[in-house]
């Protein structure tokens, strides 16, 4: 694996370093699966439909997202 460094609000980069393993795992996940190769040519929202159907395969519903970005808040 390989480290980079993005931007994001300052209210993210402490929730982001202070939560579960198991959650930056999960957000690891989706960044992978949208830069994937085979989701290279495909428009936006069609990548976006892709990647919620494999988190919620993975467990990740619809109601789960929900409840964790209401406990960031």
């Amino acid at each position: 694996m390989e480290t980079i460094t993005i931007q994001v609000s300052p209210e993210i980069a402490p929730a982001y370093r202070q939560s579960e393993i198991k959650k930056q795992q999960e957000l690891e996940i989706l960044i992978k699966m949208f830069f994937d190769d085979d989701l290279e040519q495909k428009k936006l929202i069609e990548v976006m439909e892709e990647i919620a159907d494999k988190a919620e395969k993975r467990g990740l519903t619809p109601e789960i997202l929900a409840s964790i970005l209401e406990d960031e808040q």
